[in-house]
């Protein structure tokens, strides 16, 4: 959530950057809230001070032994109309803050200015696509003609857009998870955590997916009443573990790591991707979350981009990284990185993953803040994500990069050890 007091204070700006990434704000519908509730404030303050005085001059006529009745019974009108006042001033900052929650974040000066993915601006690339001399088969037929890809399963299992692995697919699928929570763990300091996948509404409004996308998520129902959401990523939980805190310098940065199944119904969007991508309701990623102060929060990004690169590296598959124009930015995201790994049967490369510094945006929902001594004023964190890494889409791509001509496909070096093959 944007800070108010910078919508107030520099409302011209702020209108003109969420413009960049195609928001308009509705100017006057914001002018209207701020001056309703300036208007009661003035009113609450007002019959405050009347108040006051009263309470005074009753204390004074107490003091003589006088008649009072006629000044308690002002007290008490003026006491309904405070507590009126304070209700109204309530529901107007109940307005004012929905409003609000639907207001993107705005995008970082330097982030390039465009309408969508099309004007996203390549930073660079690493490896040489494989140059296949025979006919480029996708993953779906490869997967179905091992025998370890089975969506007829999966339909009867479940109906569409959910798939089903077996055998050595599905052992592969296990070690590139295990693989990436190592790497990060070991290697970048991620502290891996096992979260519950299903959070209250206000964990997903802490992180900026409600009221926006109620229709994309999965709601938990138990004996006839909704009790919660499946996760559409784990970094909503992570996230959600500082919210309300106040963590002290020390603890930062706060690293942290988790692998969980993610639900999204948002399903058979994705036209001629379909196929290949296979965007499904249910999908397992290996999310990271940094929990930064301020000033080290694009610094943060930075590590955090080469710590996808540094996956992809060890796989041996070809990728690019593209920084994200304001018009392609989320909803939360200051400044973003897409990574892109090459699929042969598309001939294009296809994101991968999304690193997003979010600034205080997300902090502010959640009032998580930190301090530098036990006497400092607290400041608000900043955050910093990857949504997750799709491992049924890290599966495909190495399906499709590592595809023989007989439709076997080899393993990457890194995962033979954990797979004990070097075929499939």
């Amino acid at each position: 959530m944007l800070d108010p007091h910078q919508l107030r204070d520099q409302l011209r700006s702020v209108v003109g950057r969420l413009t960049t990434r195609g928001f308009t704000l509705d100017v006057t519908h914001m002018e209207s809230l701020e001056g309703r509730r300036e208007a009661v404030q003035i009113r609450i303050q007002k019959l405050q001070a009347e108040r006051n005085v009263r309470s005074k001059t009753i204390d004074q006529i107490t003091a003589k032994n006088s008649d009072i009745a006629s000044f308690m019974a002002d007290d008490e009108r003026a006491t309904d109309e405070l507590a009126a006042g304070k209700a109204e001033l309530d529901a107007i900052q109940t307005e004012l803050t929905d409003f609000l929650l639907t207001i993107p974040n705005l995008p970082d000066p330097d982030v390039p200015v465009g309408r969508g993915q099309d004007d996203n601006v390549e930073v660079r690339r690493w490896g040489m696509p494989r140059q296949l001399d025979f006919e480029i088969k996708d993953s779906v037929f490869l997967g179905t003609l091992s025998g370890g890809l089975d969506l007829d399963a999966a339909y009867k299992l479940s109906g569409a857009h959910f798939s089903l692995l077996r055998g050595p697919i599905a052992r592969l699928h296990r070690a590139l998870e295990q693989f990436m929570i190592e790497m990060h763990a070991s290697q970048h300091g991620y502290e891996e955590t096992y979260v519950p996948y299903v959070v209250r509404g206000s964990a997903l409004q802490c992180t900026g997916l409600l009221p926006r996308l109620e229709e994309d998520l999965f709601r938990v129902v138990g004996n006839g009443t909704a009790s919660g959401y499946l996760i559409p990523s784990g970094d909503v939980a992570l996230m959600n573990l500082v919210a309300g805190k106040l963590l002290d310098a020390n603890q930062l940065p706060l690293k942290l790591l988790a692998n969980t199944p993610c639900f999204r119904n948002e399903a058979g969007m994705y036209g001629r991707d379909t196929r290949v991508t296979l965007m499904e309701y249910q999908a397992d990623e290996v999310a990271l979350v940094n929990i930064v102060e301020p000033s080290a929060s694009m610094s943060a990004l930075e590590e955090m981009v080469v710590c996808g690169e540094r996956v992809l590296q060890c796989l041996e598959l070809p990728y690019r990284i593209r920084e994200v124009c304001t018009g392609d930015l989320g909803f939360s995201a200051l400044k973003s990185y897409d990574l892109e790994v090459w699929m042969p049967s598309m001939g294009r490369y296809r994101a991968i993953g999304s690193f997003s510094n979010a600034g205080d945006f997300l902090a502010r929902r959640m009032q998580a803040c930190w301090r530098t001594s036990a006497t400092s004023q607290p400041k608000l964190v900043h955050t910093v994500s990857c949504s997750g890494m799709p491992v049924g889409i890290l599966l495909k791509a190495i399906l499709e990069n590592y595809q023989e001509v007989d439709g076997r496909i080899r393993i990457p070096g890194v995962l033979s050890p954990m797979m004990g093959v070097e075929t499939v």
